[in-house]
């Protein structure tokens, strides 16, 4: 889904991407950067929320550091692709997934708090879609900044 972002949408997914304040109250420090009050951050944070142009606001921590993860994809129709994504996002261990141009066209990712959790969760996906699902463990770490300029 392609949306785009203005004004102040576009202002405070930039300055929270990266360097996300950790204190008591980050969306009043956001808000500080913005120029703009707590409430209205928050306001701001749910209405990108409710209309599903921002799906998350949490962490993104370095893989297998805190629990287990990995990255899977699934071989979907394309008639079936919105409600297969709808079934995989159902699950609280699904960070994110997107949809690729190929035979493997929807890909997530899976962090829970041990790899038979990880695979529990697979497994529950396979069986609920009747989409077999390719399991792509990490093995080897590259860093790369998911931070967008929107």
């Amino acid at each position: 889904m392609n949306k785009q972002f203005t004004g102040q949408k576009r202002q405070l997914l930039n300055a929270s991407q990266r360097g996300f304040p950790l204190v008591t109250r980050p969306f009043a420090e956001i808000g500080k950067r913005l120029g703009i009050s707590e409430d209205d951050v928050l306001k701001l944070v749910q209405s990108m929320m409710d209309s599903d142009e921002l799906v998350r606001v949490g962490a993104t921590i370095r893989p297998n550091t805190i629990g287990a993860s990995t990255l899977a994809t699934m071989a979907v129709d394309e008639e079936r692709l919105t409600e297969v994504a709808d079934i995989v996002s159902s699950f609280s261990e699904v960070n994110h997934n997107y949809r690729r141009e190929h035979r493997f066209n929807l890909w997530f990712v899976v962090i829970a708090d041990s790899e038979q959790s990880v695979q529990d969760v697979l497994d529950d996906i396979q069986n609920r879609t009747c989409i077999e699902v390719l399991n792509l463990p990490l093995e080897q770490p590259f860093h790369i900044d998911l931070g967008f300029d929107l």
